[in-house]
């Protein structure tokens, strides 16, 4: 049965690419979750589960109230279809919440295969206009993505128009390619983004060569440390929510398939409570969010195409991540009581800080470092088990973070 949405609140859909993401994405406040399994998922690096695990994820989601989404968002060839009818066959009794979408053939399989199952049309189909819409409507498709290169004023005049619910993405990483759908990753080194495998080539550092000069490069100067002229920006739309919200949209999505716990769960404590809070009054902005948003690894946040294709927010000439804080640890539990995986090095005296859904968070002065034996430590380290003074409100899956010091 599909999770029916509160149409006076959008939903909050979080990725989860992990057992431990989907738990995370879960306490920190997702409405919904979307996952894939290591086939047709577009998630080729984005720790993906298997079948004994999407039971246990269908476990929990249910107990939480929260909607599952599976992603068979890839492009098929024809000798793939019968895996994919395998496949389906085998997650029909999990009884998902959805299936997201992007090819005609597997949306025709699942309605072969499947036919109860709702069908949600991913991002890498570009929906750009209503008629659009309302032709995967007409073929069974119950939400559509909205195409990120969409203005503001195309997404007001979406809800009038269209019956199918509207899904689009608030924050995260951008894309060269209209719509995701890239070839240069398979052009470069054969590694495919319309099968997931994407090595990220907009990323790397390139200089301009004359024909009538091989093997001489040109730089393009733009700062010292070269250009990267097809980089992107980040998407950042938690100040524009209440537009957002104002035009109809049923889903606000987050991109991470690739991100860390720490991203996941610091993104998904900020748009829960804008969401919670602006849905009842649209003016209740609160400056924290944006303070939060910062603090997780980003390129330069920016609007996208929200307000204009002509001055589309989407390039810079430095959009090199940002990085101010390190994830140091993650608040486990065990029948003595709350310890700390160490996640990232930090040292006795630093100030770290515990983070908590709700947007609860505290610092915290490291007085005293012990591990299991109760041997006193100078650090904490990756892969650690240690115990730690704690806040007394603090709980398993609360994480730790220690503020870089700028060199």
């Amino acid at each position: 049965m599909v999770q029916s949405l509160n149409k006076n609140q959008p939903e909050l859909l979080l990725p989860a690419g992990d057992m431990q993401k989907l738990k995370t994405a879960i306490r920190f406040g997702a409405d919904a979750v979307y996952l894939g399994t290591a086939d047709f998922g577009l998630r080729a690096h984005a720790g993906n589960l298997d079948i004994e695990q999407l039971q246990i994820a269908r476990k929990l989601t249910r107990e939480a109230d929260v909607a599952l989404y599976l992603t068979l968002n890839a492009s098929l060839r024809p000798d793939e279809f019968l895996a994919l009818e395998t496949l389906i066959e085998e997650l029909k009794p999990l009884d998902l919440d959805a299936y997201i979408i992007a090819d005609p053939g597997v949306l025709a399989t699942i309605r072969r295969v499947d036919p109860q199952r709702s069908v949600h049309l991913s991002t890498q189909s570009n929906s750009c206009n209503p008629q659009t819409a309302e032709f995967w409507r007409s073929c069974g498709v119950s939400r559509i993505n909205l195409a990120r290169e969409l203005t503001l004023d195309d997404i007001c005049g979406f809800a009038g128009q269209t019956e199918v619910e509207l899904e689009c993405f608030v924050h995260g990483a951008m894309c060269v390619a209209h719509s995701g759908r890239c070839l240069l990753s398979t052009a470069l080194i054969g590694r495919s983004a319309n099968r997931g495998d994407c090595a990220q080539p907009c990323r790397w550092n390139y200089a301009l060569v004359e024909e009538t000069r091989p093997g001489e490069s040109f730089a393009i100067e733009e700062d010292y440390r070269g250009t990267y002229i097809m980089n992107s920006r980040d998407l950042c739309l938690v100040d524009q929510l209440p537009q957002l919200i104002s035009a109809g949209i049923d889903s606000f999505k987050v991109e991470g398939r690739m991100k860390s716990l720490y991203y996941l769960a610091t993104v998904a404590r900020v748009y829960r409570d804008a969401i919670d809070r602006l849905t009842v009054d649209p003016t209740d902005m609160d400056p924290l969010w944006r303070e939060e948003l910062e603090k997780v690894s980003h390129r330069p946040y920016d609007t996208g195409f929200l307000f204009g294709h002509e001055d589309a927010k989407i390039h810079a000439a430095d959009t090199h991540y940002i990085r101010t804080h390190d994830f140091v640890g993650f608040v486990r539990r065990d029948d003595n009581g709350l310890w700390v995986e160490g996640r990232n090095r930090f040292l006795l005296g630093d100030e770290i800080e515990l983070i908590a859904p709700n947007m609860c968070q505290q610092k915290i002065k490291v007085d005293e470092i012990k591990n299991f034996a109760g041997d006193l430590l100078p650090a904490g380290q990756p892969n650690s088990q240690l115990r730690l003074q704690l806040p007394d409100w603090a709980e398993e899956g609360d994480l730790l973070r220690l503020e870089r010091v700028a060199k």
